[in-house]
């Protein structure tokens, strides 16, 4: 009796050890990466993003492009889709920030020190930003339909929290890249290493 009571806890032990393989097997994972050149070097201000077109949608902080000593910061925002984005002028001088080419397409007009202007990118895309009295000034905003998205630091590294299980389609660009990356991802792969050519 005592030995099937045992055989019967040894079973419970493994059916429970099964149970929770499976559900970490299911639970959401963290994508952690580096982005490099071809050379190997970092490869800052790589945007990663996940396929996730119909993931629910939570709200955001305050997102800013700051202006500020005649420069945008940071360099490249990514947003999710229907983001609402701040462009305040904390210069010492008048700006004129404008997007005509891909992308959301606006003009904020000229606008003095200490005031904002607003802009919604409510389509998927790559809006290059510049200011209209200075053409030295340059940002990137980039709008992708998913919340699963990160930008690669100074060291090349990135990490985009809770991705979904399972097989994920990633994507990635960066600023001067001639197209896009394309790849798959899973937890099981480990970190990702998105390499330029």
């Amino acid at each position: 009796m005592k030995r099937l009571l045992r055989a019967a806890g040894v079973a419970l032990t493994l059916s429970a050890f099964s149970f929770v393989v499976a559900i970490s097997a299911q639970a959401p994972a963290d994508l952690h990466g580096r982005a490099l050149t071809a050379a190997g070097a970092p490869a800052p201000d790589t945007v990663v993003w996940i396929d996730a077109p119909n993931a629910p949608v939570h709200p955001t902080g305050r997102i800013v492009l700051d202006q500020r000593n005649l420069a945008f910061s940071p360099h490249v925002l990514v947003v999710r889709v229907g983001t609402v984005v701040d462009f305040p002028n904390n210069d010492r001088v008048f700006h004129n920030v404008f997007s005509f080419r891909d992308g959301k397409k606006f003009d904020l007009g000229m606008y003095p020190v200490g005031t904002l202007r607003h802009v919604t990118f409510d389509r998927a895309g790559l809006s290059r930003i510049f200011c209209n009295i200075h053409p030295n000034m340059a940002a990137y905003v980039i709008a992708v339909d998913s919340p699963y998205f990160a930008r690669a630091d100074d060291t090349g590294a990135f990490t985009i929290p809770d991705i979904p299980p399972g097989l994920q389609t990633y994507h990635a660009w960066r600023p001067g890249a001639v197209e896009n990356l394309t790849g798959t991802w899973s937890a099981a792969s480990g970190p990702l290493t998105v390499t330029w050519r």
